[in-house]
């Protein structure tokens, strides 16, 4: 009768070889060793050498990862959202002493209200591309020795019943090493804004998208599941979200009562 195969492995320095015994009294193959290796589910195109060592009626079998090219790089696809609610001041109950009528539609028509929305106090720089197209620098970072400016180009869809703020392209200015991270991420945001009439309120709705895309290509996390990327991953950016828009609704408001004293100062 012969005997069930069984395989021994251990697992060294994550940057060195993973090393595997088989019995070599079975009479399975290199196949089956590929087959009952615990790292196989993990490391789907690691190759098992044929260059082996008898050695106390084993075989010492070196696992060895092959490089991943560009175009078969694992990728991490990360998200959150988030979405708020909150009551639009009333025109006529004081916010503009009584008189007029300035909806929040009006505003992020106005340029006064692509400006909020862009958030143009926070920004280096703000280019008009087209008529509803944006490029805005953001403030420069400093990562590690590198300084890093976000570049992102942003549209902004204004009508009568909604307004959608799209990223279309999010990059990295600086150095040369950092622009080259660009090849390895790309990011995508949508901002549809809504605002409805309940008993006689006016609600602001926000719903905010966030969508990002990472090639993991860097040791150790190369080695690692993508969903242990993924999993943290998810958490930071869902934290950011969650911090990020309720501040961006305020902010919003602020910026409308501000405008409608505005107008109301420009028609007295």
């Amino acid at each position: 009768m012969s005997k069930k195969p069984w395989i021994q492995c251990e697992r060294r320095n994550p940057y060195h070889q993973d090393v595997c015994k088989i019995n070599t009294e079975s009479p399975s193959s290199m196949a089956a060793a590929a087959k009952y290796s615990p790292f196989q589910s993990h490391l789907p195109r690691e190759v098992f050498n044929s260059r082996t060592r008898k050695r106390n009626g084993c075989v010492k079998v070196s696992v060895k990862k092959e490089k991943l090219s560009e175009s078969g790089a694992k990728r991490a696809n990360l998200s959150a959202g988030k979405k708020e609610r909150i009551k639009i001041p009333n025109c006529s109950d004081g916010v503009n002493g009584g008189s007029g009528s300035y909806s929040i539609s009006e505003f992020f028509s106005h340029p006064s209200g692509i400006e909020a929305l862009l958030n143009t106090r926070a920004l280096q720089s703000c280019q008009s591309l087209d008529s509803n197209l944006y490029r805005c620098v953001l403030p420069q970072l400093q990562l590690l020795n590198f300084r890093v400016a976000p570049v992102l180009d942003l549209q902004v869809t204004p009508s009568s019943e909604d307004c959608l703020v799209e990223m279309l392209s999010c990059k990295f200015e600086g150095s040369e090493v950092v622009e080259r991270q660009n090849e390895h991420f790309s990011a995508s945001m949508k901002n549809h804004i809504t605002w409805e009439t309940i008993d006689t309120e006016q609600f602001l709705n926000v719903d905010v998208k966030l969508n990002l895309v990472l090639e993991i290509y860097t040791q150790p996390f190369a080695l690692l599941p993508v969903l242990a990327v993924e999993g943290p991953g998810n958490i930071m950016m869902q934290t950011l979200v969650d911090k990020l828009v309720p501040l961006l609704v305020q902010q919003l408001l602020q910026n409308y009562e501000e405008w409608i004293l505005q107008q109301q100062i420009l028609i007295s």
